[in-house]
């Protein structure tokens, strides 16, 4: 399941809603992002995430779709909030259900490192010199590559 949204959820809400009735489920592996209030040594009063609407949904079931390929899933689920937001918020939920946990660990994990790289996000951080748009990092990109030989 995919929503990208402006209003904040509920984690607690969401894990029983994806779970609840499923009794084949033995593994729940998560990752909850937040909004940090330093980045690169700089103090962050907010952070805006802007997307492109359409586009972003279908790439992000693209990349759902690819972990449930790779992995034996129960359910999974990502949730990605936009607009602005404030250090101590929260952005990101993924969710990844299994009969085992190694399946869930593992395309949890496969799942951020394609969001942090594929998903069509754009981070404009708000310091005290002004708004700085955030560039890809190289650590990113070397997190997601190791998918790349699965």
């Amino acid at each position: 399941m995919i929503r990208v949204q402006q209003e904040d959820f509920d984690v607690g809400r969401e894990l029983k809603k994806l779970t609840e009735n499923n009794h084949s489920i033995g593994g729940v592996a998560s990752f909850l992002g937040l909004v940090r209030d330093i980045a690169s040594d700089e103090n962050i009063s907010a952070m805006t995430l802007e997307h492109y609407p359409g586009m972003t949904e279908k790439l992000l079931g693209e990349i759902e779709a690819e972990a449930h390929q790779r992995w034996e899933l129960d359910a999974s689920l990502i949730i990605h909030r936009y607009g602005r937001m404030e250090p101590g918020e929260q952005i990101v939920l993924v969710v990844t259900c299994s009969k085992h946990r190694k399946d869930a660990f593992e395309s949890c994990e496969f799942l951020m490192d394609y969001l942090k790289t594929k998903a069509p996000f754009w981070k404009l951080e708000e310091t005290p010199e002004g708004g700085k748009w955030v560039d890809a990092r190289d650590s990113d990109d070397d997190a997601a590559s190791r998918w790349l030989e699965k």
